[in-house]
């Protein structure tokens, strides 16, 4: 049985993550997370109780508590997701993705090696810290046909991206120069349950239900590779159980879809599966949740196009995704209709939809 340090564990991937963990594999899961807004430990309340699952509170940036986590609980894996992910927060506020993606990646960086240096020859060998990334990294895409490999140079637009990549170097440093034994992965859009209000796909279907306008970033023609979660989570544990020491392995759903046709899929979802639909949709000439579809200025450097090249995952380490998009999203529209209360909670506390469609 191999302990797996988690970083992150009550965000979107990193939940998803903990439960696949929990149970799909023979692991003893300790859950880090500094419970920030987009930390939702609800997510993880089917696992909650489990004897193979431990939560400690505590901030990637605080050398002290890592250091009690590594030295109490001897993981044999690290698996680092703990990060600010929001592009529109980066761009309003970049200090804390600054702190929490570069310093914080140092930090439990260093308290890692520390603790590796220590173990036993053969426990020493088999440690791995797997750092999660985005796919965000290698920047802009635009209108070509290329995919983002391994070895695409990195050319990341926003703050987000830019502390990822900051991030991403930092481990390939550490194991460079302390012969640390990291593993790498860039993944492109998630989408599934439990999908912070903020990001596109939730957003969407939360402000259909209720009415509200659907708020597209100018044309609505950037282009993303969508990955359902549960797929991302099954990857990860392959990477980290089954990867190469000092490898990269990119991660994708192989599914692009430009964000209109990622709205218009999730519309005509909703009008098959909601009854009761809102008047002005009802008063709409089609009636049709798509005629809430409004367009909004688009964000400062906003990419256009994303899309993964993840054959070297499926040829080294046999992961092929489970999901098309058609079935993953309808799982998810599903999965939010069946889950009023857990999205409510969310919005009547610390999130009310800020920034995405309120932009002066």
């Amino acid at each position: 049985m191999k302990t797996i340090l988690v970083t992150g564990g009550a965000g979107f991937i990193g939940s998803a993550l903990i439960r696949y963990l929990i149970t799909s594999t023979n692991s003893t899961v300790i859950n880090v997370d500094k419970l920030t807004y987009a930390g939702n430990l609800s997510s993880l309340d089917s696992i909650a109780n489990h004897p193979n699952y431990t939560f400690i509170q505590a901030d990637i940036c605080d050398n002290v508590a890592m250091t009690k986590a590594f030295e109490t609980h001897k993981p044999d894996f690290v698996m680092h997701l703990a990060a600010e992910s929001h592009v529109d927060r980066s761009i309003d506020g970049p200090a804390e993705f600054i702190q929490t993606n570069i310093v914080g990646t140092y930090n439990l960086l260093e308290v890692a090696r520390k603790y590796w240096q220590g173990l036993e020859q053969e426990r020493k060998q088999a440690f791995r810290f797997h750092h999660i990334s985005t796919d965000e990294v290698y920047g802009d895409l635009g209108q070509t046909n290329e995919l983002f490999t391994e070895e695409t140079a990195y050319d990341p637009s926003s703050p987000y991206s830019a502390s990822k990549a900051s991030s991403d170097h930092l481990v390939r440093a550490w194991q460079r120069t302390y012969g640390l034994p990291v593993v790498i992965t860039n993944c492109s859009n998630n989408y599934g349950p439990f999908h912070f209000p903020e990001k596109l796909i939730p957003l969407v279907i939360i402000n259909a239900l209720a009415g509200n306008p659907l708020p597209i970033y100018g044309n609505g023609q950037q282009i993303r590779d969508w990955l359902y979660v549960a797929d991302h989570a099954r990857a990860l544990y392959k990477v980290v159980s089954e990867g190469k020491a000092g490898e990269t392995y990119n991660i994708g759903g192989f599914n692009e879809k430009t964000n209109l046709e990622v709205v218009n899929t999730i519309c005509s979802i909703l009008d098959e599966l909601v009854n009761d639909k809102p008047d002005n949709v009802l008063q709409s000439e089609e009636q049709s949740f798509a005629s809430l579809i409004t367009y909004v200025a688009d964000r400062p450097g906003h990419d256009l196009r994303y899309a993964i090249d993840a054959s070297k995952i499926s040829k080294e380490l046999d992961w092929q995704p489970q999901e098309t998009f058609e079935s993953g999203i309808r799982k998810t529209v599903q999965w939010y209709l069946a889950n009023e209360k857990w999205y409510q909670a969310i919005q009547n506390g610390s999130y009310h939809g800020q920034r995405l469609g309120l932009m002066d």
